[in-house]
């Protein structure tokens, strides 16, 4: 029973976690933009955008990453034959590239705040796949543990990248147009 505990709340943080680290990005996004805005909007919406970044950081997606690894810990402390398990090396790996990730955001907030970030809003659109690509990843390994299909996972993440990395650009794409659609109205 007490594995099942460990397990549940396991599942909460990560939640809370990759919702956090899911809307970091789109902070990152938005305070990087607000350099095109002009004074006063720009100091303004920094200050503001630095706010939120610190208080998710602080408040919702960094607790959510000490309750995943702590409830994890625990799962592997009442089932440590699990450790033997090839899947779980991997996704371990996986996990540890997020919690890098994670640390990552930290260093970015500080170049935000210190107006010393050269990120544009198209870096940090492309920045914030990472958590996404990272969360199919190791919800797959889980999923399928030591059966799944390499060539049809590694064929599905490709895919993932490519309509990401598109949309991205198209979304560039019309942002720009519309843009000019303004000034051309001004």
């Amino acid at each position: 029973m007490p594995y099942l505990w460990f397990k549940a709340f396991h599942l909460i943080g990560i939640v809370v976690w990759f919702a956090g680290l899911f809307y970091i990005g789109r902070l990152f996004v938005y305070h990087a933009e607000a350099s095109l805005e002009p004074e006063p909007a720009q100091s303004i919406l920094k200050k503001q955008y630095q706010i939120m970044e610190k208080r998710l950081y602080g408040i919702i997606t960094t607790p959510g990453m000490w309750v995943t690894v702590i409830m994890a810990g625990g799962m592997l402390t009442i089932e440590p034959e699990l450790l033997k398990s090839s899947w779980l090396h991997i996704k371990l790996f996986f996990v540890l590239l997020l919690i890098g990730y994670h640390h990552f955001c930290k260093r970015l907030m500080t170049q935000l705040a210190n107006g010393t970030c050269n990120w544009s809003g198209q870096n940090f659109r492309a920045f914030n796949e990472a958590p996404t690509l990272l969360l199919v990843i190791i919800v797959l390994l889980v999923v399928f543990k030591g059966t799944l299909p390499l060539s049809w996972t590694t064929g599905l993440i490709l895919a993932l990248i490519i309509s990401m990395a598109a949309a991205i650009q198209l979304y560039a794409k019309k942002r720009r147009k519309d843009q000019e659609k303004l000034l051309d109205n001004i």
